[in-house]
């Protein structure tokens, strides 16, 4: 019977409001709504059709999906590799992102009739530029499957028994097909596997709002000590001078520093000035690292380069050998004007003065402020405005050739509820796609005859 049947065929006889399904995925967002697509199609390859379930607690699925790109989907990146991520260890990252990697993804999607183009930056979007060709194929291609999707319903907790795992929902339940959509009652169910994709914390909105976490605690995992928004826009000090250019996108140079100086990372990519700090793509990119690191040594400190490569002495010599000109001439060269004026004023120096009359603290003042301003942060916009998460389970705790958990055995776990995050550019969506893919292959193999696998 087709898994899109009757509930009432897989229910308990002992319980008539208990359904039974083989593979339950928790959390139908990138992650799993891949995993639910490959477990159906490999069950359906092996000849042996599995009950497969994917629950989420949205009304709307595919919320991150929808917003990625500015809802154009950023659906992967040409070149993928561990070093774009943080979080695990490489080594442990790189050995599920071989499974399957950009080829396969590129391919995947084009299957499903969404083509992705490459843009300068190395970013692949679909070519309709619209995240619903991307969202609308993955929901076709897991009920094409034979995937019950099963929303709005939200697992509620989770148990290990000896039957598998069993479920508490509270929604539209697949224990109430009847129920209308704007009801909600509690119901169980039980899945002989169980794949975890909850995500992190990072747009609660969207329900990832890190319940997913608290229910891999309850199964005996752990989680990082330290959980902070990834990919987050920063907050500057109120009436700080940059929020002062609110609206200017440069590209820059960020680099954190170590409370003893030394450089830790550093991205250089546009950068925009907001009404509250700093946004962009290089901003992005280190937010995790200085919020992680802000833990271990209070010291570390962030700074901006509005002359990405161009030293602070190679300023200070070019204000030098300007000879009779104002330093606002010379910077003109390096900044646009709004800019070059803010500067100079955060620097309290008269763009007309020229270097000769400027004392040589307030020259190098300038310079400094120029090719590595420092940058008091005060905080981040949290998780509402994250676009992922940092922290999460240890990919230590799991079976990588199978995502399959090392403490209970027939739970698996993929996308962002792992301890893994990639910087801006597609790398968490290949990271959904491929834990999700290893997960969901798995799970359904571990189900099938040793003969089909």
């Amino acid at each position: 019977m087709s898994q899109t049947g009757s509930d009432t065929s897989h229910r308990d006889v002992a319980n008539s409001d208990v359904a039974h399904y083989d593979v339950a995925i928790i959390g139908a967002g990138a992650a799993g709504l891949f995993a639910s697509i490959w477990a159906a199609r490999s069950a359906q390859a092996a000849g042996a059709p599995l009950r497969i379930v994917a629950f989420d607690g949205a009304r709307r699925l595919g919320a991150k999906i929808l917003v990625a790109g500015g809802g154009r989907c950023n659906v992967t990146h040409w070149r993928v590799d561990d070093s774009d991520y943080a979080g695990s260890t490489p080594t442990a990252i790189r050995t599920v992102l071989r499974r399957f990697g950009v080829e396969p993804t590129v391919q995947f999607f084009a299957e499903l009739g969404v083509d992705l183009k490459r843009e300068d930056t190395g970013k692949l979007f679909p070519v309709s530029d619209d995240a619903h060709s991307v969202l609308n194929a993955l929901l076709a291609a897991a009920r094409d499957a034979g995937v019950r999707l099963s929303n709005p319903n939200r697992v509620t907790s989770i148990a290990a028994t000896s039957a598998g795992f069993r479920l508490t929902t509270n929604g539209n339940s697949p224990a109430n097909p009847g129920m209308n959509d704007h009801a909600s009652a509690s119901s169980e169910c039980i899945a002989r596997r169980v794949i975890l994709c909850t995500g992190g914390k990072a747009l609660p909105k969207s329900g990832s709002d890190g319940a997913g976490l608290d229910m891999v605690r309850s199964l005996g995992h752990s989680v990082t000590e330290h959980l902070v928004p990834a990919l987050v826009p920063l907050r500057l000090p109120a009436g700080h001078w940059i929020t002062e250019l609110s609206g200017l996108t440069v590209a820059a140079q960020l680099t954190l520093r170590s409370g003893t100086g030394k450089k830790l990372v550093s991205f250089t990519d546009s950068t925009l000035c907001t009404h509250f700090g700093i946004s962009g793509p290089s901003v992005l990119n280190v937010s995790r690292y200085l919020l992680m690191e802000q833990f271990v040594d209070p010291g570390t400190r962030l700074e901006l380069s509005w002359t990405p490569g161009i030293e602070v002495d190679a300023i200070d010599r070019a204000l030098i050998d300007a000879k009779g000109r104002g330093v606002g001439t010379v910077l003109r060269a390096y900044l646009p004007e709004r800019l070059m004026r803010a500067v100079c004023a955060a620097s309290s120096v008269d763009p007309a003065a020229t270097a000769q009359q400027l004392p040589r603290e307030m020259r190098r003042a300038l310079a400094q402020c120029v090719a590595g301003t420092p940058l008091p942060i005060s905080g981040d916009r949290g998780f509402t405005f994250a676009e992922a998460t940092a922290g999460g389970v240890p990919l230590a705790e799991l079976r990588l050739q199978t995502m399959e958990s090392r403490t209970v055995p027939g739970l698996y776990l993929a996308g962002e509820v792992c301890d893994v995050d990639g910087r801006i550019g597609g790398f968490n969506f290949q990271w959904a796609w491929a834990s999700g893919y290893v997960a969901g292959l798995s799970a359904a193999q571990s189900l099938l005859p040793s003969a089909a696998v």
